[in-house]
């Protein structure tokens, strides 16, 4: 099969030019995916069965935004968000490179240390809009911020999400052949996080550094100038708030189910009467209001990620790429980074594409004589690769949920192609250096 004709290029490449012409990315992937189908040989009928069948597959991951959007409403009701966002207009004192710091720290606790993910965003970054106006702060250069703290920690730090994507590359490179334990991954992924990390210094020094207009908004303004000293001083609720998140950390580190741990944290909440039951309700229902888009966004991408694996085209493009992998490990290492990219930026999870890359991956790398320290770089930065810049991927939404608040934000040209650049790039340079390095 050409290449320039294989299903997977095909239809993500139509992905993008249907995002960038602002169709829906909701409707972009089911577009992309029936196209993708159809390429691959298979009847519309068909295609609709594997793409609806396919959805279930990120079904835990749908319900655990859903949860966590529930905690993170619950957060704004007691107060703790607010006194968070005005701690924080108040330590930055006009400097915009630590309130980008401290976002970008904020981001990266949500993915170890309190597990809510992209949650977060939709509740404190809208207050802080009025103080990014006011520092004439571009935006892409906080979606940079959270972009990094919502996927480095999770290939360079083995706890929370860190301690699941770790755990799948250790899985399936086992499974396929070359035997690495979980604890190692890190030892070896740390040199993908020391490159974002570069991007990252690029994006808001280098890149996005000059100021940028906004017109200021009002319901943020409102929020961070009132001048209510009780209001900023933490109560019983407030702890409570703490220990529910604290408890879905510790649940779900000792379960691995983050709908689980976010299960019993909204119960501390709750029956720690936090939050009155009486909102139960009206929580749920903004927590489907803050996450359900993105949760259902991520339902429709498992479904284009089951019809792209039953076209057969992941296998056809890699097979169509051995032969001239033979030739030399940079152009190896540099055509599977490719191909990862390719199959992210469709699929939009990192997480769900390490089971396919590494069936084809790990023999190749085997072949090729790459050491386990290798194969698990190429591999975690082949998976990574796409989740930042991919129209469909959490990592994308999320920051866009937040950005976008006052609609001045685009999710492709503001959020999507500047984390593409800043962090994909430095993926793959860092990834071939370690290919010779380890």
């Amino acid at each position: 099969m050409n290449i320039v004709l294989n299903p997977v290029v095909i239809s993500v490449i139509l992905l993008c030019i249907l995002c960038l012409r602002k169709v829906n990315v909701l409707l972009a992937i089911i577009i992309s995916a029936i196209v993708a189908g159809i390429t691959g040989g298979m009847p519309v009928s068909q295609v609709m069965d594997t793409f609806i069948s396919g959805m279930g597959g990120n079904a835990e991951t749908a319900l655990s935004y859903i949860l966590l959007g529930t905690f993170a409403a619950a957060m704004t009701h007691t107060g703790l968000a607010t006194i968070l966002a005005k701690k924080i207009a108040a330590v930055i004192d006009g400097k915009k490179y630590i309130l980008l710091s401290i976002i970008t720290v904020i981001a990266m606790l949500s993915q170890n240390l309190i597990p809510v993910h992209i949650a977060f965003i939709p509740i404190l970054i809208p207050p802080l809009l009025h103080v990014m106006n006011k520092l004439k702060l571009d935006r892409r250069a906080v979606a940079c911020s959270l972009s990094f703290g919502l996927k480095a920690p999770y290939i360079t730090i083995p706890a929370g999400f860190g301690l699941i994507f770790q755990g799948l590359i250790a899985e399936n490179m086992t499974l396929n052949g070359m035997s690495v334990l979980k604890n190692d991954i890190w030892k070896s992924t740390w040199i993908l996080g020391l490159g974002m990390f570069i991007g990252l210094l690029v994006a808001v020094i280098i890149s996005y550094r000059k100021p940028r207009e906004y017109n200021d908004v009002e319901f943020a303004k409102n929020k961070l100038e009132e001048d209510d000293e009780e209001a900023l001083k933490f109560n019983k609720n407030h702890y409570i708030t703490l220990v529910g998140a604290f408890a879905t950390l510790v649940i779900q580190l000792l379960t691995k189910s983050l709908p689980l741990g976010a299960l019993v944290g909204l119960g501390i909440v709750f029956g720690g009467g936090a939050v009155s039951h009486k909102k139960m309700d009206k929580l749920i229902n903004e927590g489907i209001g803050l996450m359900g888009y993105v949760a259902f966004v991520m339902l429709v991408a498992a479904g284009f990620a089951l019809v792209l694996k039953q076209t057969g085209g992941i296998e056809v493009l890699v097979n169509s790429m051995i032969p001239f992998m033979q030739n030399s490990r940079f152009i190896a290492v540099g055509l599977m980074l490719i191909v990862g990219l390719f199959v992210t930026m469709g699929i939009g999870t990192s997480f769900g594409t390490i089971p396919i890359l590494a069936v084809l991956f790990i023999p190749v790398c085997s072949h090729l004589g790459f050491s386990p320290a290798a194969s698990v770089v190429i591999l975690a930065a082949a998976a990574a690769l796409g989740d930042a810049g991919s129209p469909a991927s959490d990592t994308t939404l999320g920051p866009t949920a937040g950005l976008n608040a006052d609609n001045q934000h685009n999710h492709i040209s503001d959020t999507c192609i500047p984390t593409f650049l800043h962090f994909n790039i430095p993926l793959i340079i860092f990834a071939i250096l370690a290919a010779y390095i380890f």
